[in-house]
């Protein structure tokens, strides 16, 4: 008896799942960034400290340098579905205990608790679009979804003027962040139904959930090490300059804080617009390891030019700007094509361990660095050793993945500078 052929799942499909799996992650990231507006309101009404403060995101990101590879391994080991229906409870609970009292103890277990969620479920959406779009709109697909995710925290971070009267209690603006919450629960549900009919009637592939252990990180392959040692410079040269970049255009180059940090909301708003349109680009010609060359060759005069020139502060903004479209587009859709399907949960959770690990450690270093060499509006110039680190940084990158272009143009190839939406993976 001849075995029935199902047919791929339709385009509608796929973007009706693209949808529902980004409104979850602009529900994450909302809750995240919806305590940085409110740290003066947390001082007048609950006493809390900037060492307070501090800690609540502290207490964020310390179990995510270890929950973020676990919850690789439940996805690979449970299912994608069900991983990410506990990744999105845990999205959701935890916003619900910070918003529930003003005790420091309490608030903090409560973001601790977000934190185990909230990146766990960006991998598992990271690994849903690997697995729905992959040898198709990829980039275009995980371009869409950061954009989406970036909403979460541009709306967040504007919350005192559309909701300008929730800030005149604590408590009223974490319950808008628990509100937003609701749809990592939502886009979780609705998802689990999708994949579940969809693997009645559409062939999705073959997806094992075989045990999973340690020794499978050894079988990734050099192009997906590379991938990885660019994420984690790329981003340290990204992120550890925004926790200080208000600080330095002030300091350093007299601006006002308000546009100072217009400069640096200049990343979120190029990503926002041209990260989605990067992916489509790369989605029809390729190239993947060539474009991140050029997008990490952009970081390295940024620094230095804000270093030791006087031109216009928009210029090297606009150009770290397009490189963070471009390479976050290209990079974490890459590595779709390097690992095997049955462990991309792994191999996104293990890359995103190490980025966490990256940039919270030179975070440290660019505050040890300023710190050491006495930066301030005083010696403008104690700035510029930490403007090296990065451009050394921005370097590195660039020799990523100018290593991993040669391996893609000889004969360990994956097809990251040939597969194009017109072409099929190998």
């Amino acid at each position: 008896m001849t075995e029935t052929v199902r047919p791929e799942p339709s385009r509608l499909y796929r973007w009706l799942v693209l949808i529902f799996v980004s409104l979850a992650m602009f529900g994450s990231y909302y809750a995240y960034d919806a305590l940085s507006p409110l740290a003066d309101v947390l001082k007048q009404q609950l006493g809390f400290s900037d060492v307070d403060i501090g800690f609540l995101q502290f207490m964020y990101s310390f179990p995510n340098i270890f929950t973020v590879v676990i919850g690789g391994f439940i996805i690979d080991r449970m299912g994608l579905r069900k991983a990410l229906m506990i990744f999105a409870v845990l999205s959701f609970v935890g916003p619900a205990i910070t918003a529930a009292t003003g005790h420091l103890a309490l608030m903090s277990t409560g973001r601790l608790i977000f934190g185990m969620g909230a990146e766990s479920l960006n991998v598992a959406v990271t690994t849903a679009l690997a697995r729905w779009f992959r040898g198709k709109e990829l980039s275009f697909a995980f371009g869409l979804n950061l954009t989406a995710s970036r909403l979460g925290t541009f709306a967040a971070l504007n919350s005192p003027t559309w909701a300008r009267a929730a800030y005149s209690n604590w408590r009223t603006p974490f319950l808008i962040a628990v509100g937003m919450s609701t749809f990592c629960l939502i886009g979780a549900v609705i998802y689990w139904g999708m994949e579940v009919w969809a693997e009645k009637n559409y062939d999705l592939g073959k997806v094992s959930t075989d045990k999973v252990v340690f020794a499978d990180l050894w079988k990734f392959g050099a192009g997906y090490w590379l991938i990885v040692a660019l994420c984690v410079v790329f981003y340290a040269a990204i992120f550890p300059f925004q926790t200080f970049a208000v600080k330095f255009f002030i300091e350093a180059h007299g601006t006002s804080r308000e546009f100072g940090g217009f400069l640096s909301s200049m990343l979120t708003l190029f990503a926002m617009i041209a990260t989605p349109l990067f992916g489509l680009l790369v989605d029809r010609v390729g190239k993947r390891a060539l474009f991140m060359l050029l997008g990490s060759s952009l970081l390295i005069p940024v620094y230095l030019m804000m270093a030791y020139t006087h031109v216009s502060l928009y210029v090297p903004m606009a150009m770290m700007g397009i490189a963070f479209s471009l390479v976050p587009a290209v990079l974490w859709a890459s590595v779709a094509y390097l690992v095997d399907q049955a462990r991309i949960g792994t191999a996104y959770g293990l890359m995103t361990m190490l980025q966490n690990i990256g940039f919270g450690g030179f975070n440290l270093l660019i505050g040890w660095s300023n710190t050491h060499y006495h930066a301030g509006p005083d010696n403008p110039a104690g700035y510029n050793p930490g403007m090296w680190i990065f451009s050394i940084l921005g370097f590195l990158g660039m020799f990523f993945a100018f290593w991993l272009r040669q391996r893609e143009l000889g004969p360990h190839s994956h097809g990251l500078e040939t597969i194009t939406t017109h072409t099929k993976p190998a």
